[in-house]
């Protein structure tokens, strides 16, 4: 059991790094890659001749500078995920967060009432890790507009709820399919560090999944 956990601990690291790649892959594209066709698009543009427009085209490549090299050092603090994940599971979703803000495609609500808790560090990478995939799911699956995400120590364990206003699905027949994967893959990962997952969900009635996790 021991050496399968360490095993489940092993890949569990490798998807929070190979999420975090997937994270940095989408910027660049999207967002620093645009800014940079900006600032192509303008150098190209400027004429010489007439000093007025060039300087207001001057001044908008610099803006587009700063703003690239502000989007490289995130990127950067991006990449040091494991350090992130160090920091405590709050400090690692509100930074997770961050970047799902940026999309604008989610009115996103953090609510948290974490004390001083002792868990073990292996738990919070993979407890981490079900947050990842949870959000992935309603990013890709739930056409959500709102997330609402709440972590609260309770006694003895500390528990993870998120919630979407997409489109629900029924929970027992897609556990039934294969379609079921990353549900069983959630609840298979949370009986791993002794914890519990409850999964909610109605069609066109959206869905929560809330997860319970003991100290020890």
């Amino acid at each position: 059991m021991q050496k399968n956990y360490e095993t489940e601990l092993l890949k569990t690291q490798m998807e929070v790094q190979e999420q975090t790649l997937k994270t940095v892959a989408y910027d660049l594209h999207d967002n620093i890659g645009q800014l940079l066709s900006l600032t192509t698009i303008t150098l190209s543009s400027i004429n010489l001749n007439d000093s007025e427009n060039t300087a207001g085209k001057i001044a908008l490549i610099e803006d587009l500078t700063l703003r690239s090299i502000k989007e490289v050092k995130a990127l950067s603090r991006l990449l040091h995920g494991e350090e992130i994940v160090s920091r405590g599971l709050k400090a690692a979703i509100e930074f997770e967060l961050e970047w799902l803000k940026r999309s604008d495609k989610f009115r996103i609500i953090f609510d948290h009432n974490v004390t001083v808790y002792n868990i073990d560090s292996a738990k919070e990478t993979i407890l981490f890790r079900l947050f990842q995939e949870i959000i992935n799911n309603i990013i890709q699956h739930a056409k959500a507009t709102e997330i609402n995400i709440n972590l609260q120590t309770i006694t003895d364990s500390l528990r993870l709820t998120i919630s979407d206003d997409g489109i629900g699905f029924n929970v027992d027949e897609i556990l039934n399919r294969k379609a079921g994967m990353g549900l069983h893959n959630i609840m298979k990962r949370s009986a791993m560090i002794n914890g519990t997952a409850s999964i909610i969900s109605t069609p066109l009635k959206g869905a929560t999944i809330t997860i319970n996790v003991p100290y020890k």
